[in-house]
Formats: C-alpha cells, structure tokens, sequence
C-alpha cells in the first residue's frame, strides 16, 4: 500500500521568519499526520529552508525547489545538492511548469538533475503536465509520455523507487480551474502504465501526485482516485489553517 503524500510548495512566498513560524505551528499536524501513516511536508524558497528545517517536527519533509546536477562550478544564481545536503534537505522538486515556462527546464535538464539527487539518495519529485493550448489540442499524453520517457530514460527499476511523480496540468495551477477527476485519475493512471513499461512492477511502488488548483475541498475527490497517492499543492499550503484542511480532509 503506497503512503499518501501531502506535499506544499510555498513558491516564492515566506520570509524566513514567517516560515519559521509555520513549522512551529504546524508541528501537531505531523503528529496528526504519522499516526494516520500519512507523509505531509513542504517546499520552502532556498533562505527558509534552514527554518523549516530546524523549528518543524522532524518527520516533517522538507524539500527544495530546484537545485543544479553540478556539484559545483560558475553557475551564478544556482544552488548544488551538496549545500541542500549540508542542511539536511533530500528531497527536490524537479521540472515544475514555472520553470519549464520561464527557466528553459527541459526534459534533459531534468534527466540530469534527477540522476544526480539519485546518485545522493535523495528523493526528486519529477512534475509533469501540458499547457492549455495542449490539452486543447488533445496532446495530453503525448506531452506527459514524452516527459516521462525522457525525464527517466536509462535508470534502473532500483533507482526508481524513491522518485515520486506529479502530475500537473498547467492550466489549472493557480487559475481556479481545476482538471475534474476523471481526468486527473486517466493521467495519472497513464503515468503509471508508462512507468511500468519502463521499470516493471516496481511502478505500483511510485508515488503519483496530482497538483493543480487543489484545495480543502476538493483533495479527498483527487486522492479517491486509485492511481493518485496525494497532491503537490500551492497557495493552500501557505497558511495553517488551509493546510490543516487538506491534511484532515484526507484522513
């Protein structure tokens, strides 16, 4: 039985203080969280991720945005697995539609990332999707195929299986407009089939989430889905309150 997943990405919002304060309000909630064997945490901006990770319970995940696959080198602006090591983070966020849109993430890209945090036995949180103008086109699955065959050629079923996937319609993230269930499930559901046309059986190991627009009220509709284990959510992990919905909505 694969755990469900809860994971926040805060974006470009928090400043260190205000994320340390959330960790410390919210240290109940991973309680609440464990005992129901429910895995909850959040995706901190680069400054608060030493916050969160010092003031929050400990079975609280704590992940970055992004991080560069060099360990090293002239790389202006870019953050290495080494420095989110040295603060405990081991998991990432990789190929999020923000910066496949504005930040030139290709699936290359990604393929690169992801085999380096692998290589660290860290956790990528692989995020896929199709823009509007995609799914009008009816391109969904060839986008999201080609995304996963990509993003994770030549990796072994071993390595596999401490990724997690998100799936992501791009146009639902942050506009109210959500993909219903019935889609959301299909695509996931899809996901994993390509999963285990590449990796075998250990694709019903691997986590799928689904994000976009999700909120209190509708996450138990998402994660009644056979092939959705949680949601990668947005503005409603920013504030205690909403995020105590989604984690008690799910219970």
């Amino acid at each position: 039985m694969r755990r469900k997943l809860l994971l926040g990405n805060w974006k470009m919002n928090k400043t260190s203080a205000e994320a340390k304060q959330f960790a410390l309000d919210t240290k109940e909630l991973v309680e609440l969280a464990s005992k129901n064997n429910i895995d909850i945490g959040v995706a901190p901006t680069y400054l608060s991720l030493a916050a969160v990770k010092e003031n929050a319970d400990k079975r609280m995940i704590v992940a970055a945005q992004n991080c560069h696959f060099k360990e090293s080198g002239a790389f202006t602006g870019e953050i290495s697995i080494p420095m989110l090591l040295e603060f405990g983070i081991d998991w990432v966020l990789i190929g999020h539609s923000e910066r496949r849109a504005y930040d030139n993430e290709t699936n290359l890209k990604c393929h690169d990332k992801i085999q380096a945090l692998l290589a660290n036995n860290m956790v990528p949180v692989y995020c896929v999707g199709e823009t509007l103008a995609e799914f009008d086109a009816g391109r969904t699955k060839e986008v999201v195929s080609r995304q996963i065959k990509e993003g994770l050629e030549g990796f072994s079923a071993e390595q596999v299986k401490r990724l997690v996937v998100a799936y992501e319609p791009v146009w639902s993230i942050g506009t109210g407009k959500n993909a219903s269930t019935e889609i959301a499930q299909d695509v996931c559901g899809f996901i994993r089939e390509l999963l285990r046309e590449q990796f075998g059986a250990v694709a019903d190991e691997i986590r799928i989430l689904y994000g976009g627009s999700v909120k209190p009220e509708n996450i138990k509709a998402y994660l009644s889905c056979p092939d959705i284990d949680g949601g990668l959510v947005g503005g409603a992990s920013l504030k205690r309150e909403s995020y105590e919905g989604l984690l008690t909505n799910i219970l």
